[in-house]
């Protein structure tokens, strides 16, 4: 199948990734971790751009640039420099940003993405270091704001910022490319994406060819999603009324869905781009080899890797290495000797939709056990130890346990406090099995209770075995195995 791309849809992407993960901020000793301090106390005269004060690139951001120019198969530029980006705005107190423009560290990389006909490569034109501004807090929303806070904690945290060739089809295929490449930068352990400003995006769409429209600061890949399903049919609206798409920077308004006009389009010279004058060129040709040594197993060849090695389908592959703490989590139950399919299986469909269910956002795995947040309340916390998974594994795989009961099992562990182990809950709860006599007793009442639905069955209505089989679950208190139910019922009922 190919995408015929009816609207002429046309996404590109400017991603702006905090190197949160780094001890301090693009040019100078302030330290990165702010996000729970008070206002204004991660500062310096370097950050606060004071007269006088001069600033020393953090070899540290330089080394992550290149580690994510490699991952992106991008070409590493021999020699690069920063310059000044000059505009006004209050979050930026020197006047200017630090920043790169005709030599940027990094060039022409690709992220195969699943697109909206198969895979599709989205090509990458650049990444390029910065500095952060400040962070601005209004009071209200933006468009009806009463006053302006400034909370200059962020200004000079270390960013790359990635910019996409407008390879993008749809809002879909937006959203599962930020999702690839936060996991990416995940796997290079470059960020924590779980902190506010981790990742900011911009997105440019035009339709039919037209003019191209920019949605500015969007925070989440839902945003991305939201944001541009609504330009798009704003701008097809214009379009069909006869009017013209505007040239423009747009916000978008998270709590109403829809974007609003914010300035019209800047272009590179109305930032008078000039040379930093306290930074030299680099020169990073000979950094590259060792940097290289240290990238890990990414995550397409991850992907690969688990089909071959564990036997298990592309979904599930693709499923478990969506985040290298899930990758390494699946890995260590495997490595206990488990049936790894059911691993897959349990980890991928059943495990990973229970955290998604309650919001639980995956935040560490230290070997032992695999901890998650809550993602809209950090102070929820919850984890999940590999001996555990293993066990409720084994149990099911042995046939102690039914598949309603092992969901059972991990559904209190995710709701409760309390460190109980599988077994524990399966006997607190009842949850055992039921041997095979009960299971024949509960079938026979199930029919002689139920005459209605057995004449339904025999008469050919299907769905009345479901009904039946149901009843026998319910005698059974969920212990009884339905797939051994059914075939009871069927073999009494038909001979």
């Amino acid at each position: 199948m190919v995408y015929e791309n009816p609207d002429g849809v046309r996404i590109g992407l400017e991603i702006h990734i905090q190197l949160n993960k780094l001890k301090t901020k693009m040019f100078c000793g302030c330290s990165t971790d702010y996000h729970n301090a008070a206002p204004n106390t991660h500062t310096c005269p370097v950050c606060l751009g004071l007269p006088g004060a001069l600033p020393v690139l953090n070899k540290k951001a330089v080394e992550a640039a290149i580690k994510v120019g490699l991952a992106l198969e991008g070409k590493i530029a021999e020699e690069t420099q920063f310059h000044r980006k000059n505009y006004f705005y209050p979050d930026l107190p020197k006047g200017f940003q630090i920043t790169q423009y005709d030599f940027p560290i990094v060039s022409r990389g690709k992220v195969v993405i699943e697109g909206e006909d198969g895979e599709h490569t989205v090509g990458i034109t650049r990444a390029h270091m910065e500095e952060d501004p400040g962070r601005l807090v209004h009071i209200g929303s933006i468009e009806k704001s009463k006053g302006v806070l400034i909370d200059y904690n962020r200004s000079g945290m270390p960013l790359i910022e990635t910019v996409t060739e407008p390879d993008m089809r749809s809002p879909k295929e937006a959203r599962r490319f930020l999702d690839k490449f936060r996991n990416i930068l995940e796997y290079l352990d470059v960020f924590d994406g779980n902190l506010e400003g981790a990742m900011r995006v911009d997105a440019n769409v035009s339709v039919h060819g037209g003019t191209r429209v920019e949605i500015k600061n969007i925070s989440s890949h839902k945003g991305v999603e939201r944001a541009l399903l609504y330009e798009i049919m704003r701008q097809k609206n214009v379009i069909r009324r006869g009017g013209k798409v505007v040239q423009e920077t747009r916000h978008f308004d998270e709590g109403r869905g829809v974007t609003l006009p914010m300035r019209t389009k800047e272009e590179a010279e109305d930032y008078r781009y000039f040379r930093e004058p306290d930074l030299t060129p680099m020169c990073v040709t000979d950094w590259i080899p060792a940097i290289k040594e240290t990238l890990p197993e990414l995550p397409d060849a991850k992907r690969s890797r688990f089909m071959e090695q564990y036997g298990i389908t592309d979904m599930h592959a693709r499923s478990l290495t969506s985040k290298i703490m899930l990758a390494d989590f699946y890995e260590g139950v495997c490595a206990e000797g488990v049936d790894p399919k059911l691993a897959a299986t349990w980890t991928a469909d059943v495990f990973l939709g229970e955290l998604n269910y309650r919001d639980l956002a995956i935040s560490s795995y230290d070997g032992e056990k695999i901890g998650f947040i809550h993602a809209k309340d950090p102070r929820i916390k919850k984890s999940f130890k590999v001996s555990d998974m293993v066990e409720l594994v084994n149990l099911f795989d042995e046939g102690k346990i039914s598949d309603r009961a092992a969901v059972e099992v991990i559904r209190t562990m995710l709701n409760t406090t309390e460190e109980k182990t599988p077994s524990q809950i399966i006997e607190e709860k009842g949850l055992f099995k039921a041997e095979d006599d009960l299971v024949t007793k509960a079938v026979a009442e199930a029919i002689t209770e139920n005459e209605a639905a057995v004449q339904d069955y025999l008469g050919g209505t299907e769905k009345s075995l479901n009904f039946l089989v149901g009843q026998v679950m319910k005698k059974t208190k969920g212990t009884a195995d339905a797939k051994t139910a059914r075939e009871l019922i069927i073999k009494e009922l038909k001979g």
